[in-house]
């Protein structure tokens, strides 16, 4: 989500006002399909890769395919960032309102958001507020002033007031970054309220106008989380899934191994949670160590030091957003990925263990797991696994993780199928659930 500070194609500059005029009136008010779902049942599927950009109409393709994705069990579906931006993903944005994107037309988002919302699945928008794109230069040549074309009452009509003042690089005039600095584009000014007022109305017109139920916040460290608190309650509310990428550092010993006790940026990941109000975290403490563990037959890892799972999802699973791999991580950027071939495993893990899990687009459409994946959605439904389940962790040794989840599942992960006295006894009323590569599961 890195590129250059450039400025948006002028000519796209008022794209967005005839569809903003014309929707006036269009809301979706009214109890919604995430009000209705929670956090706690919530299985989210990340609805676009890196590269998704690069299909002929991204949101065409997601509507074709949401009957697909409510058949495997998904409750809730993630959208790339929707506004005009001069990074193709979407994670440079400029114009706000101006929903013309590489993904598509703003009518062909709306008609994909309808189709989530009418099989009763809830749509999730990727938020990109650390940082925003300039349209114009200043005097001495620094993009920091901000045009959104069609936008009632200029809201968006900024200048370097809105721009952090110890950015390196972009003369801004507001207060000091209450976060890191993004670097590629400037860091917006997150204690103006003037910015905040104005960051709330674009969201509730995402929210009334196109229809989105939740967000999910991108780069989330880069500003304070009781500013994420606050656009939370201030649109959607806290009750329904909102996620931050609040991307810790993990600990790293000598000759690049992974430390065993991560409880640091475990904690940090906590703190993040303890002020961001009701908005959940993206676990990247343990999407590392699933890294390690299932990549190099550790699955001792798979304890925490306090016995718990490791992570975030060990101290504050009903929180935390489990997943092996997204459009960062993996995809077409492979910047962490996870171990290819070992995706089944992994998702054996994260759709049987306390916490949300999450999975990516390309895993469900493109690798070939979509049977494995919705065969372990549909255990974990039937079985009434949600994101508080009790865990009890039996065994965790390098090649066998043997994990008893709210005692309706035994869980046995890794190539030693050797499970000793642990063996899930049919007399005990256990009986196989689903097997696969290095996984078997059991049920009562």
């Amino acid at each position: 989500m890195r590129g250059p500070a450039l400025p948006l194609d002028r000519q796209q500059k008022h794209a967005a006002s005839s569809p903003i005029l014309r929707a006036a009136g269009r809301n979706f008010k009214g109890s919604s399909n995430a009000e209705r779902l929670g956090k706690d049942t919530a299985i989210l599927l990340q609805g676009f890769g890196w590269s998704s950009h690069e299909t002929n109409g991204w949101w065409k393709i997601i509507q074709q395919n949401v009957q697909t994705v409510k058949d495997a069990g998904f409750t809730h579906i993630w959208l790339p960032p929707p506004s005009r931006s001069v990074a193709p993903q979407g994670y440079m944005p400029g114009q706000y309102y101006n929903l013309n994107s590489s993904y598509g037309s703003p009518d062909e988002l709306r008609a994909a958001v309808a189709e989530i919302k009418k099989a009763g699945l809830a749509p999730m928008c990727d938020i990109v507020i650390n940082h925003r794109c300039a349209d114009s230069q200043d005097d001495s040549g620094v993009w920091n002033k901000y045009e959104d074309g069609g936008v009632p009452e200029n809201d968006l009509d900024w200048g370097t007031w809105a721009i952090t003042s110890d950015d390196p690089d972009f003369k801004g005039q507001g207060s000091k970054d209450t976060g890191a600095d993004f670097g590629a584009a400037p860091d917006l000014d997150h204690t103006n309220p003037r910015l905040r007022e104005a960051l709330k109305k674009w969201l509730n017109w995402l929210k009334d106008d196109i229809g989105f139920e939740g967000w999910r916040f991108d780069f989330a460290k880069g500003y304070g989380a009781e500013f994420v608190a606050e656009y939370c309650q201030g649109t959607v509310g806290t009750a329904v899934l909102n996620v931050g990428e609040f991307w810790t550092d993990a600990k790293w010993g000598a000759g690049g191994i992974l430390d065993y006790d991560q409880n640091m940026p475990r904690q940090q990941l906590c703190d993040w949670l303890d002020a961001a109000g009701g908005c959940c975290v993206f676990d990247f403490v343990s999407k590392g160590i699933f890294n390690e563990a299932f990549g190099k037959n550790e699955m001792w890892r798979l304890i925490g030091p306090d016995g718990k799972q490791p992570g975030s999802s060990g101290w504050w699973p009903s929180r935390s957003v489990n997943f092996i791999g997204n459009h960062d991580t993996d995809s077409s950027q492979g910047h962490w990925p996870f171990p290819s071939g070992k995706e089944p495993t992994g998702y054996a893990y994260i759709l049987t263990h306390p916490g949300i899990p999450c999975v990516m687009w390309e895993h469900l459409m493109d690798y070939g797991h979509k049977d494995v994946i919705s065969g372990l959605i549909n255990v974990r439904k039937r079985n009434g696994i949600n994101s508080r389940s009790k865990l009890d962790i039996q065994r965790a040794e390098a090649d066998i993780y043997i994990g008893k989840v709210d005692d309706k599942l035994i869980v046995k992960l890794g190539p030693n199928n050797d499970m000793r006295d642990l063996t899930p006894r049919e007399e005990d009323g256990w009986k196989i659930a689903m097997t696969g590569q290095d996984f078997a599961i059991w049920e009562k």
